[in-house]
């Protein structure tokens, strides 16, 4: 306990540092800092301390009625070192939440946060050593060539948030020490409307979905799939909201966040019908909330169909599901 007590204190007391530095890496407005990424991780950690010792206790199940003399329960005993390896997207968050997980279950864990959010790593780097066991819970900096140095290391579990390609080459390399693995990788949140929906409620709710954290998000919608009657009534909607969120000008709103890399706003600014915004700034790294028609990227492609089954069937030829 004492030291999930000492992890809460150290996003408490240094709340504004961790603002400071999500602002410098990826633009966050404040709100967004608490509630997605400080705020969130305070409240995780008081939902363990106060479930812990309910998720420590031994769990009894079935057993066959010839071992009507034994006693059977589920232990849970810890694993031993972890390593966590870290996403950019949210670099506390992501970070933190497995850390707690590690920390509550007894294990020491090797933190490693994502390079490519570099303010949020060298804060994290000093912080964790002056609140946390250092010889426990040690932080490592750098990129894809201190990753691997760190992977030739046997630990007992890997923890890692990204991509899928990055995924599978850690996946391979556990494999060949037969070292248990937590892939959080991204995947696709296929969108589906039709003409039972509150539009006003629909527009709100997808949008805010597929714009929080500038659109970084593994489990914002991908694209919305509805009938070409739908469609307008949608666009109406999501005019509405964009307008009342961000004005006739979103750049000039202090409420907007950067992509990371230039590569990320490149990948988005391919073929398509832009329907609502689609202003950019490369220098600047930023684009305004956008809806685009006839195109798949990570921004709110709109895809119509003439039915559900029509629907499903799009999504089920492109990816397994």
């Amino acid at each position: 306990m004492g030291q999930l007590q000492r992890l809460k204190a150290m996003l408490e007391d240094n709340q504004n540092l961790f603002v400071e530095a999500l602002k410098k890496d990826l633009s966050k407005p404040y709100m967004e800092c608490v509630i997605m990424e400080v705020g969130f991780m305070v409240n995780d950690i008081l939902n363990t301390i106060y479930n812990l010792k309910d998720w420590m206790k031994p769990e009894k199940v079935e057993k066959p009625w010839y071992a009507f003399t034994d006693k059977a329960y589920i232990s849970r005993d810890p694993l031993g070192v972890a390593v966590i390896l870290s996403a950019w997207n949210y670099p506390v968050q992501l970070l933190i939440s497995p850390l707690v997980g590690a920390i509550a279950s007894g294990n020491c864990a090797v933190v490693k946060p994502s390079e490519i959010s570099p303010a949020t790593a060298q804060l994290l780097a000093d912080l964790i050593p002056r609140y946390l066991d250092k010889e426990c819970y040690p932080v490592v900096l750098g990129g894809a060539a201190e990753t691997t140095e760190l992977l030739k290391n046997k630990f007992d579990h890997i923890f890692y948030t990204g991509s899928v390609r990055v995924g599978r080459i850690i996946y391979e390399t556990a494999a060949k020490q037969f070292t248990p693995v937590t892939l959080e990788l991204g995947g696709k949140c296929p969108t589906y409307i039709d003409d039972t929906v509150r539009y006003d409620y629909a527009a709100k709710r997808i949008m805010w979905g597929k714009l929080i954290n500038s659109g970084q998000t593994c489990v914002a919608p991908d694209y919305v799939m509805c009938t070409k009657a739908v469609e307008e009534k949608f666009l109406t909607n999501v005019s509405k909201y964009l307008r009342e969120w961000y004005g006739d000008d979103p750049k000039s709103r202090p409420i907007w966040l950067v992509l990371l890399t230039k590569a990320c706003l490149i990948k988005l600014l391919g073929n398509g019908t832009i329907a609502i915004g689609g202003e950019y700034d490369p220098e600047e790294l930023y684009i305004a909330p956008t809806v685009l028609t006839n195109i798949f990227g990570p921004i709110l492609p709109i895809i119509t169909i003439d039915s559900l089954d029509e629907a499903v069937e799009f999504v089920n030829s492109r990816y397994v599901l």
